[in-house]
């Protein structure tokens, strides 16, 4: 490898830092909640974010939504879910749909309890993910990165108890 071939490859890979650590140094445990399905416990889950954050601005700075399992889930499923969440919602057209769902397959790996996978939202950006502190991939898409989110943050999530424990939200706050 030659040194222009070098100084490139260097380049991507702090770009790459840059991308998902960028403006978020203010960030703090903004709230947490469980997710549990049927009684069982599925996820914890932590958003982390600037403090000047609040439900009705949360797309305009970074933010970080970690999940940390309960048990253990392929790759595929949570794809498909994630998939099946957003178009529950109605954000998306078919092809976006195709393209996010084969982008999500390429990105996300196989999770066992106790696995960590970690969302940071980049405004205007996209989203970089994180497994257990390893940076796995980005979507470079910033509707995807607000379709993404919206499964914990829209109003019409399928989990508004969930919504409002990590906006902070008490019930009556809730739109």
């Amino acid at each position: 490898m030659n040194l222009k071939r070098l100084f490139c490859a260097v380049c991507v890979v702090l770009g790459s830092f840059h991308y998902a650590h960028a403006n978020t140094d203010d960030m703090r445990l903004h709230g947490q909640g469980t997710l549990r399905w049927l009684g069982l416990k599925i996820y914890d889950a932590q958003l982390f974010a600037p403090s000047q954050f609040s439900a009705s601005t949360r797309f305009e700075r970074p933010f970080a939504l970690e999940l940390t399992y309960a048990r253990n889930f392929s790759s595929q499923s949570i794809a498909e879910r994630s998939l099946g969440e957003i178009k529950r919602l109605g954000i998306g057209s078919a092809a976006q749909h195709a393209r996010w769902l084969a982008q999500m397959q390429a990105i996300f790996p196989d999770v066992q309890m106790g696995d960590r996978l970690r969302g940071v939202h980049q405004p205007g950006q996209g989203v970089s993910f994180y497994k257990n502190g390893q940076r796995i991939g980005n979507i470079q898409d910033p509707e995807f990165s607000r379709a993404f989110f919206a499964i914990w943050f829209d109003p019409k999530t399928a989990e508004p108890a969930l919504r409002n424990r990590l906006l902070g939200l008490a019930a009556s706050d809730q739109p």
